[in-house]
């Protein structure tokens, strides 16, 4: 017997879409009728991905199509699925900072090692040296960088951008930064579960006009925690930089830090590490050098687990007054101490320009001789 492409479909035209009670050929959803023998293939089409009667208008004209020819037909499994338009959840995911070039996680083990005090005066000498930076921070139960950008009594504003209201950063030393230490009161301690906690984390990313940044600095709590996992599932992180001192105990929480980047299930690459409070030196005896919590301990870290170390930075009393006073050392860099000028020379705030070209220069090797970041998918 042999099939035509007109009797095929007329077939068609007596199967019902369950969503208007039309024809499939009436709702013009049939095309490229092939008949080739007892082989018939043909396309369906539906106008979206999430139509409910997909699979039961194919048995349908299955059906159809035996009953009319013959159970020597073959069609099952030569029935085509297209659909007019996608809808959202199968086109590709937009990025969530689409404007931002390089997003780096600033680590650490264990608290007390200086971690958010690097991050700032990092973030700050990136800026100085003419990159668009933010800085995030991330350490949701014990926010710190309102402080030490001496803005913690700064209100947020919302800016309309796109047709939508957004958060917008707090803006001080040619930095945008944003924490929740601007929504909480600074008197009380932040009592929320992990959720709540992961939650407030995303907004503050999300839905906060970050615009186009060349840096986007997150501070991340110390140690490991929900939060670490809500930063790399939410952002594809393009490395982090671990802090640690030289002192044993810190050396040790600084390696499950590493690991857990390492991790296959998280693998964020580690750009380097930063051993801050390397050594003391007296004022009046700027030559000498006390290793007041060991030495070394950082650059044999580096050495073990194969990565670079990218800075050791003293130990001054300077560094620590100026984030408390809210002018963190390297609000000092100006084009003359960046060159070296001595009369304006800061060697600690050249300590941390120094930290941020080797920043700079790891975050452009990784992107030479790494694919391209990617969201974290941990079950």
């Amino acid at each position: 017997m042999k099939i035509t492409i007109q009797e095929v479909t007329d077939v068609l035209s007596k199967v019902r879409y369950p969503g208007n009670g039309k024809s499939l050929i009436a709702n013009n959803m049939v095309e490229g009728i092939h008949v080739d023998g007892n082989k018939i293939s043909f396309t369906l089409l539906f106008d979206k991905s999430t139509d409910p009667f997909v699979k039961s208008v194919v048995r349908m004209a299955e059906t159809e199509i035996e009953v009319a020819f013959g159970k020597e037909v073959e069609v099952k499994g030569n029935i085509q699925i297209k659909f007019r338009q996608e809808t959202p959840a199968a086109q590709a995911p937009k990025p969530v900072l689409p404007g931002v070039k390089n997003i780096i996680g600033i680590s650490s083990g264990k608290g007390g090692v200086g971690k958010s005090t690097v991050a700032a005066n990092v973030a700050i000498a990136l800026a100085a040296k003419g990159y668009k930076v933010g800085l995030l921070d991330a350490d949701i139960f014990g926010p710190s960088m309102p402080r030490m950008f001496g803005v913690e009594d700064e209100p947020l504003y919302m800016i309309n951008r796109d047709g939508k209201d957004w958060i917008e950063p707090i803006e001080k030393y040619g930095v945008k930064m944003l924490s929740i230490g601007f929504l909480v009161n600074k008197e009380n301690a932040v009592l929320w579960r992990g959720t709540m906690a992961s939650n407030a984390l995303r907004q503050l990313i999300t839905d906060a006009w970050w615009g186009d940044l060349d840096y986007f600095l997150i501070d991340m709590p110390p140690g490991t925690s929900d939060i670490h996992l809500t930063l790399v599932q939410t952002l594809p992180i393009t490395g982090v930089v671990i802090v640690t001192t030289p002192q044993e105990v810190a050396l040790a929480d600084a390696r499950k830090g590493v690991a857990m980047f390492k991790d296959e299930k998280i693998n964020v690459p580690v750009l380097g590490i930063v051993e801050n409070m390397a050594w003391f030196s007296p004022e009046i005896h700027p030559d000498e050098k006390y290793y007041l919590f060991g030495k070394g301990g950082g650059e044999e870290l580096a050495r073990k687990l194969g990565v670079k170390l990218l800075a050791q930075i003293p130990l001054v009393a300077g560094i620590c007054e100026d984030v408390d006073n809210g002018v963190p050392t390297s609000s000092s860099l100006s084009a003359k101490t960046l060159t070296g000028d001595e009369e304006s020379r800061n060697d600690e705030a050249i300590a941390f320009a120094l930290l941020a070209d080797s920043i700079v220069s790891q975050c452009e090797e990784r992107n030479r001789t790494l694919p391209a970041t990617k969201k974290v998918d941990v079950k």
